[in-house]
């Protein structure tokens, strides 16, 4: 296990699991938490990772930013430009790394907790969770992703809804509004994850990285270049290792041992 002060962060063979370990503060960011995300997640870019685990210790999953903690620096601004800047950098190196992303939220998902929640490329939610904007209600605006992911998720009028009312959603709100991707028992969430999370490390990492990346680019192109962009990824895929042998595992009808 990596120390760090405000995360944990364990690898177990494919899989590496990141706990927000802030129980006491309801996992609240503040700047060292928003340091050790971008850390864990340049850990976590590698091929010998194929999904990472992400979810809070205690009740919460996480509340948002700590408030307490901006409200004390010298300067404001300056301090939560710098810890957007690092969750952002967290995100960016999540949503592009071909590692499957697994959220597991356990509690309420507030503020950047939310939009954190949100960039995952899989979702799981326990039965209590909840999910709130919040940011108006103290005067800020969105970070961590959400002006990006939640329109396209949910459309713009339904962001709208969620960022200037603060509504609050439950678990299976979130669910029908397709922002989650499974919802489960509070007491089977964990090993909800982690039989998830087994069967993406079975996958091909190089294959899930294609996909991330082409969907990560698709609302930016047209019908010809995105299509471009999948015949060249399809036709590099069919060039690796991994593209070779699932493609003979298929013809032999075995199943495809992926590196």
């Amino acid at each position: 296990m990596t120390e760090y002060q405000t995360i944990t962060f364990e690898q177990a063979g494919a899989v590496a699991r990141i706990v927000l370990n802030r129980p006491d503060a309801a996992n609240g960011i503040n700047d060292t938490m928003t340091r050790e995300l971008a850390d864990a997640a340049a850990r976590c870019d590698t091929a010998a990772i194929k999904v990472v685990v992400l979810t809070g210790a205690g009740r919460f999953f996480c509340a948002g930013g700590d408030l307490k903690d901006f409200a004390a620096a010298p300067h404001r601004g300056r301090h939560l430009k710098g810890v957007a800047d690092d969750l952002h950098r967290a995100i960016s190196t999540f949503a592009r790394m071909d590692a499957v992303v697994i959220a597991a939220v356990n509690g309420t998902a507030a503020g950047a907790g939310f939009s954190l929640a949100v960039s995952a490329d899989l979702i799981l939610a326990a039965q209590s969770a909840s999910f709130t904007m919040a940011y108006t209600r103290v005067g800020l605006s969105p970070d961590g992703s959400a002006t990006y992911f939640l329109p396209r998720l949910i459309g713009i009028a339904k962001t709208k809804e969620l960022m200037l009312t603060n509504r609050v959603l439950s678990a299976d709100e979130a669910s029908r509004w397709g922002l989650v991707t499974e919802v489960v028992a509070d007491d089977q969430l964990a090993t909800r994850a982690d039989q998830l999370a087994a069967q993406m490390a079975s996958t091909s990492g190089g294959s899930n990285g294609g996909v991330k990346a082409l969907l990560l680019g698709t609302f930016a192109s047209g019908l010809e270049e995105q299509m471009e962009a999948e015949g060249r990824l399809i036709a590099a895929r069919a060039e690796t290792d991994d593209g070779r042998e699932g493609v003979d595992a298929f013809l032999a009808k075995r199943k495809p041992d992926f590196a």
